[in-house]
């Protein structure tokens, strides 16, 4: 039987549903050298990098957000950047037996930085952020500075400044199946999962995603050493990882929207504009989880959830806004 290294990953939905719930697994590798290309679209188009079968573990490395680009802080990203090639993806991987319909399983096992210092690095973009005028929010005002900040991190701490040391808080910025027939940029969240940027879906948790084409056609990329609630700027810490996952596949559990379990709570992902419907995507979502799987009426969890759900706010910042509606396991 698997040893998991969180070990309440064995009381989860994917150790009870998952195909290869327990089964020992083989670990695969996909570095930068065996990625080769890696992708700025989600779709079904590209040509696969890996294939595994469920219940296998992925050694993943991963580029930061930029692909390693903005190397100074005397960079200008409108320079160096070639928008909108941002966000590179690693994959597509896929899964033996996924096909629509079904769900993937990613348990986030852990997430270790690499390459040199200063690994992280935070920017400004012209006409990217939450406080500044961009394509979708059109203004006559002038963009923001463009302004790099570069970042060392180890596992324990992220290196803001001489004054502000900030705690190694990782997590997985994009993270999606492909869609049936669309092919969407990875800088841009909907159903399939995609560029989230959501602070929970970090080691320890298990993101569940919707299946739409053969192989599942797992794409994962862009993380984030530590990030606050809406990423305001625009960037999170962005850096380079050594990340290891283990993808189970459930069949036959049909989902519209991206899920995530951890030990303490379930939640439900809803991603588009305005915020507040992206906020009631999450929270429909949940409450149709809730009655279908943990039996509650609809009109109670409804109800309920006005007393004690919870919002987590992944970006607000990109092409669609991501919210996710959580509510603890010990309701349930």
């Amino acid at each position: 039987m698997r040893s998991y290294p969180n070990a309440w990953v064995k009381n989860s939905i994917m150790y009870a549903r998952g195909v290869g719930g327990g089964s020992s697994g083989v670990t695969h590798e996909l570095t930068e050298a065996k990625q080769g290309t890696f992708h700025y679209t989600i779709g079904p188009y590209s040509k696969p990098t890996l294939h595994i079968r469920p219940g296998d573990r992925v050694v993943v490395e991963t580029k930061d957000a930029f692909e390693g680009r903005l190397t100074s802080e005397q960079d200008k990203p409108s320079k160096v950047l070639r928008v909108p090639f941002l966000n590179p993806q690693c994959g597509p991987i896929m899964v033996d037996g996924a096909e629509k319909g079904d769900v993937l399983a990613v348990h986030i096992e852990s997430m270790v930085p690499r390459g040199p210092q200063p690994r992280g690095t935070c920017c400004m973009i012209a006409e990217f952020g939450a406080l500044t005028g961009t394509y979708y929010t059109a203004t006559l005002n002038q963009p923001l500075p463009e302004k790099v900040r570069k970042i060392r991190i180890d596992e324990k701490h992220v290196y803001w400044s001489e004054r502000i040391t900030l705690p190694y808080k990782p997590h997985i910025g994009t993270l999606s199946c492909s869609p049936e027939i669309d092919s969407i940029n990875s800088l841009t969240p909907d159903n399939h999962g995609g560029n989230m940027d959501l602070p929970d879906m970090g080691p320890g948790t298990i993101t569940y995603l919707p299946v739409r084409s053969p192989g599942g056609r797992l794409f994962i990329g862009d993380a984030h050493a530590c990030q606050g609630d809406g990423e305001v700027c625009g960037t999170a810490v962005e850096y380079p990882t050594t990340t290891t996952i283990t993808v189970d596949l459930i069949k036959g559990w049909t989902i519209e929207w991206p899920r995530l379990e951890a030990d303490d709570f379930i939640m439900a992902i809803g991603s588009t504009r305005p915020l507040e419907d992206a906020a009631r995507i999450a929270y429909r979502e949940l409450i149709r989880w809730m009655a279908a799987d943990y039996g509650y009426d609809q009109w109670d969890a409804y109800m309920m959830l006005s007393q004690c759900g919870k919002v987590r706010l992944g970006n607000f910042v990109d092409p669609k806004y991501t919210v996710g509606a959580a509510v603890s396991k010990k309701y349930l």
